[in-house]
């Protein structure tokens, strides 16, 4: 585990040097409850099929990341995306990423296309949030439930030094009546790279609506809907995940 200086935080990073010259740079965005650790070995197997440099950290807050100070808002994944993001990319060097994230991760990237069309290379958004749906705040009531009954905080407490912060600034905030009205739409059609949404169709925290309204308004879109697989598609279908993104970033990048 490396460690970098981020607007005054120190967060964890790895980062998987390139096989192959000439690629592109990989940065993958966590989801609301991940951190590094909990991307296992998906990182690894991306790099090596690739040959691309990778890197993965884990956000203030998450996993040996430092916390943040600040209260956590409705617009915390606006922060992510146009302020703590580009902080992080500009302390390792990395000026046009080829961004990879997943649920919170996918939505910090998608905002960051929009936002800075000239910057990515290409953005797969994994089980993205565009806006707030009925069955996400079910998925969320139901992940409430689980923490208070279940053992769910102590083994989330292995991979972050405050898991019962992590957890109550995601499910509070989501759930939050302020949040009801979150929606990064807007953002869509200024991306000009190209971009690939996936989505599991057993996916407990959004249907599909999620992934068709970026095809409906990214005009480089493409999407990818699994059977057989939910929430996270790069662990319920992690060869087919592999495999799809290679080929993506290899069309994307042109290499």
């Amino acid at each position: 585990m490396k460690h970098v200086t981020v607007n005054g935080l120190r967060l964890e990073y790895r980062d998987y040097p390139a096989g192959e010259p000439g690629r592109p740079v990989l940065v993958l965005l966590h989801e609301g409850l991940g951190c590094v650790a909990l991307w296992r070995d998906f990182p690894e197997r991306l790099a090596a099929r690739t040959g691309c440099r990778t890197v993965v950290f884990s956000r203030a807050g998450y996993g040996g990341s430092e916390p943040y100070g600040e209260v956590r808002t409705s617009r915390y994944l606006h922060v992510e995306a146009l302020e703590a993001l580009p902080a992080f990319l500009a302390a390792l060097d990395i000026e046009r990423p080829f961004l990879i994230g997943h649920s919170d991760g996918a939505s910090i990237a998608l905002i960051y296309a929009g936002a800075f069309p000239d910057r990515p290379l290409g953005v797969v958004a994994m089980a993205p949030h565009e806006f707030v749906e009925e069955e996400t705040l079910a998925g969320i009531r139901a992940a409430r439930e689980t923490w208070a009954t279940t053992d769910m905080g102590q083994k989330l407490g292995r991979y972050h030094r405050d898991s019962e912060r992590v957890f109550h600034d995601w499910n509070d905030t989501w759930l939050s009546p302020a949040f009801r009205g979150w929606n990064i739409e807007s953002y869509l059609p200024a991306i000009r790279c190209p971009v690939l949404a996936l989505q599991g169709h057993e996916d407990k925290y959004a249907t599909m609506r999620q992934i068709d309204a970026i095809a409906e308004q990214v005009p480089a879109a493409e999407l990818l809907k699994l059977r057989a697989c939910g929430h996270s598609p790069h662990r319920d279908q992690p060869g087919a995940v592999v495999s799809a993104l290679a080929a993506f970033i290899q069309r994307a990048s042109g290499s």
